[in-house]
């Protein structure tokens, strides 16, 4: 609810910079492997579509980021099935966000804004119960454990989801400041908080290699692969 709160209390402008933040923080974990064969994913369509969300909000990216998604959708991941290890089961959720996103520029409102920034604190959630079930100690248990130990007023929750919280409200309390025009890139604010997002999401990398290289590679869900119709919920 607090989340809710913070975001219908931000321009609509500010509320899209949110989501491309929200995205942002799986930017790296969507890049850092390489994507299964089969999908038929051009990966620099992908990279083209975080570049394009974070330019300046006007129709000349707007209709960029329409074309590259219609490019992506052309992909057979969208008409078959698959079976996605862990870190393919974050990949598909962050580009069933990308396509979100799409939507959101067809219909601006807060809704879509709340999907794509839920699916990225639900992937935080989602990689501590992975954390917390693997048969191995995390190389960083220590670092973890004192970090959440000084957040007395977040002790129920895992490590990448206080993290995930802190940048969340970070990004969230620095938008008011960003001109409606200009893209992130643009300003020395917007640079600042897509290098936020950028510091939690190589720290999930070092996690994801971590699980595959234990042996944890299966997935507990498998994401609705239809383009356009997205499934954001982790569970």
């Amino acid at each position: 609810m607090v989340r809710i709160e913070r975001l219908a209390d931000l321009k609509p402008v500010h509320q899209r910079q949110a989501a491309v933040l929200a995205l942002w923080r799986w930017r790296a974990p969507m890049l850092a492997f390489a994507l299964d064969a089969e999908w038929g994913v051009d990966q620099s369509v992908l990279e083209s579509l975080f570049r394009l969300a974070a330019s300046p909000p006007d129709e000349q990216s707007d209709r960029a980021y329409r074309q590259a998604i219609a490019e992506l959708c052309t992909a057979p991941l969208f008409t078959s099935e698959v079976d996605p290890d862990t870190v393919q089961l974050f990949q598909l959720e962050t580009i069933s966000s990308l396509l979100t996103f799409g939507e959101l520029l067809d219909k601006p409102g807060v809704d879509e804004v709340e999907r794509v920034v839920e699916t990225s604190a639900g992937l935080a959630n989602y990689l501590d119960g992975l954390v917390e079930g693997s048969l191995y100690s995390h190389p960083s248990e220590e670092v973890h454990r004192q970090h959440l130990a000084a957040l007395a007023d977040q002790a129920s929750e895992g490590y990448f989801t206080s993290r995930h919280f802190a940048v969340e409200t970070a990004c969230h309390g620095a938008l008011g400041v960003l001109p409606d025009s200009a893209g992130l890139p643009d300003t020395p604010t917007g640079r600042q908080l897509l290098a936020l997002c950028e510091d939690f999401g190589e720290e999930i990398v070092t996690t994801m290699r971590w699980l595959r290289m234990t042996g944890h590679q299966r997935s507990r869900r498998e994401p609705d692969g239809e383009c356009g119709s997205p499934d954001g919920r982790v569970g």
